[in-house]
C-alpha cells in the first residue's frame, strides 16, 4: 500500500510538472474570446509581478480594509475553507509560482499575499493596455490556484462566494465613485482615451454617447463608462416587424449552440454539457426547455455590457441567482485565461440572472434568456418586471464591471435556424452587433 501511494504521490508531481510546462510554454497569440486576460501568458505574469512589487513595498502601510479583513477572518476561522486555500496554493506546480519575477521570488504566495493584493485592487480601476488587457485583476491572481483540484471546491463553497461578492460589491462602490475616473485618460497607454485605445475603439466617439470636450468624455464614474449607450442608429433592431427573425441579446462572440439538451447532465465532464436543471437553479420551467436548443456567447472587454430582447412579448419571470465567480471545469486542466475554457460550465455554477419571455411569435413561444457573470461581476441588474410587455431590442438589463457569457434558451418544438454572420462559432469568433440578426424560426 505504501509503495503504491508513493508512486501515485510521484505520478501527481510529474502531471502538475507536464501542465506546468504547458501552460509557460504558452506562445503570444490573438486574444481569446473576451480580451479580459491576455493569451500572452508572458504579459499576465508580468503584470502580476508589477503588482506584487506595489503591495510588498505598500504591504507594511496599508492595513486591510474592512471587507478583505472579514476574508482573512473567514479563511483563518474556518477549518476546511484554511485546508482549502493551503491545498489550492500548494498544488499549484512550483515552477508556475516563480515564472517572470525579476527578482526570483514566488509571484502569488499563499492566501495572505492574495489578501494583500486584493487589498490594493480595492481602490484601483482597470487601465487599457493594447498587448493584453488585464481588466480582471482579481482573476488575474487566482488564475493558478483556481486550476487545481483544491481550487475547483474552494470556489464552489458558499461562504467564500458570499465573502467575495461582499468585495465585488465593495469594490463597485469605488467603480462607481467620481475617484474611478483616472483611467478615463489620455495617458497614451494606459488611458481608455489615449492612443493605444484609440487604435483599438477607433469609433468609440462615434458609437457611444459621450463628450470629448468635457473632462472624461463627460463620463461620471468608470461603471458609467463601462455601461456606456450606443447613439441613436447605431445598431438598429433586425427585422421589427417581422417576429419570425430573432435578435442578438449582446454584443457577443458565438461560442456554442448546442441542440437536444438535457434536463440534467453531467457537466462537470470534458466538453461541459448543459444541464438545464442546473442553470436555471431548479425552476420548475426547466423541464419545459429539456431536449431544446442553447446559443452562447461572449461579450468582449471592449463591448457594450447592455441586454436588450431578443424578440418582442411579455416577461413572465425574472430571477438572480447567486453562484460562483471564479469556478472553472477542472476537466479543462490549466486555463491560462480561466475561466474563458469553461464557459458552459459556468452556467450551472456561476452567478447569474434568468429572463423568461413569452414571444408574440407562437412558434417561438416561452424562451429564456440567461446572462452569466465571470470573475469581477458586481451585479447583474435586470431592468424589466415580471408581466411587462417588451418590444424586440428593448433594453432587458446589464452587467456592471465584469466580463459575461450569455445564452439564448429555446424549446424542443422551436425551429431555429442561426445566422452567425459568416463564422464558425469558438473562441476565434468575433462580435455579432447587438440587436442584429442571429436566428430565424420558419414562417410556415
Amino acid at each position: 500500500m505504501k509503495k503504491l501511494l508513493f508512486s501515485l504521490f510521484i505520478l501527481s508531481l510529474v502531471s502538475l510538472n507536464v501542465l506546468a510546462q504547458q501552460k509557460t510554454a504558452i506562445k503570444p497569440a490573438p486574444y481569446r474570446v473576451g480580451q479580459w486576460l491576455p493569451s500572452d501568458q508572458f504579459f499576465l505574469d508580468q503584470w502580476l509581478a508589477k503588482l506584487i512589487r506595489e503591495t510588498d513595498q505598500e504591504a507594511a502601510d496599508k492595513p486591510f480594509l474592512p471587507v478583505i479583513r472579514e476574508f482573512k477572518d473567514l479563511i483563518e476561522g474556518d477549518p476546511e475553507v484554511y485546508m482549502l486555500f493551503h491545498q489550492a496554493f500548494d498544488q499549484v506546480p512550483r515552477k508556475a509560482l516563480f515564472l517572470n519575477d525579476p527578482e526570483g521570488k514566488p509571484q502569488i504566495r499563499d492566501y495572505r499575499h492574495m489578501l494583500q493584493l486584493m487589498n490594493l485592487i480595492m481602490t484601483q480601476a482597470p487601465e487599457f493596455n493594447k498587448t493584453g488587457l488585464v481588466g480582471f485583476p482579481i482573476n488575474a491572481i487566482l488564475d493558478w490556484p483556481m486550476g487545481t483540484p483544491a481550487g475547483t471546491s474552494l470556489f464552489l463553497n458558499e461562504k467564500v462566494n458570499r465573502q467575495l461578492k461582499k468585495i465585488l460589491s465593495q469594490w463597485a462602490v469605488f467603480l462607481d465613485s467620481a475617484d474611478s475616473r483616472y483611467v478615463l485618460s489620455d495617458d497614451p497607454e494606459s488611458g481608455w482615451f489615449g492612443r493605444d485605445a484609440q487604435a483599438a475603439m477607433p469609433t468609440f466617439v462615434q458609437d457611444f454617447h459621450c463628450d470629448p470636450s468635457r473632462p472624461y468624455h463627460g463620463f461620471a464614474s468608470w461603471d458609467d463608462f463601462f455601461t456606456r449607450t450606443f447613439r441613436e442608429g447605431r445598431r438598429p433592431v433586425a427585422s421589427p416587424e417581422d417576429d419570425s427573425v430573432i435578435a442578438n441579446a449582446c454584443e457577443s462572440a458565438p461560442y456554442r449552440i448546442a441542440t437536444d439538451v438535457k434536463f440534467r447532465d453531467q457537466f462537470w465532464i470534458k466538453a461541459q454539457p448543459y444541464s438545464l436543471q442546473h442553470m436555471m437553479a431548479g425552476d420548475p420551467l426547466a423541464e419545459l426547455f429539456a431536449g431544446g436548443t442553447i446559443y452562447q456567447a461572449f461579450l468582449s472587454a471592449l463591448s457594450y455590457h447592455r441586454w436588450h430582447s431578443p424578440v418582442s412579448g411579455k416577461i413572465v419571470k425574472t430571477t438572480l441567482v447567486d453562484g460562483s465567480y471564479y469556478a472553472e471545469a477542472l476537466s479543462e486542466g490549466y486555463d491560462p485565461a480561466g475561466p474563458n475554457e469553461s464557459q458552459a460550465y459556468i452556467t450551472e455554477v456561476a452567478t447569474r440572472a434568468l429572463i423568461f419571455i413569452e414571444a408574440d411569435n407562437p412558434k417561438i413561444g416561452l424562451m429564456c434568456v440567461m446572462f452569466v457573470g465571470m470573475a469581477e461581476v458586481s451585479a447583474n441588474e435586470v431592468t424589466v418586471y415580471e408581466g411587462q410587455r417588451v418590444n424586440k431590442g428593448d433594453q432587458l438589463g446589464m452587467f456592471h464591471f465584469g466580463g459575461s457569457t450569455h445564452c439564448l434558451i429555446f424549446r424542443p418544438q422551436v425551429h431555429v435556424t442561426f445566422d452567425m454572420h459568416g463564422q464558425t462559432p469558438g473562441l476565434d469568433s468575433s462580435n455579432i452587433p447587438v440587436r442584429a440578426r442571429i436566428a430565424t424560426v420558419a414562417k410556415e
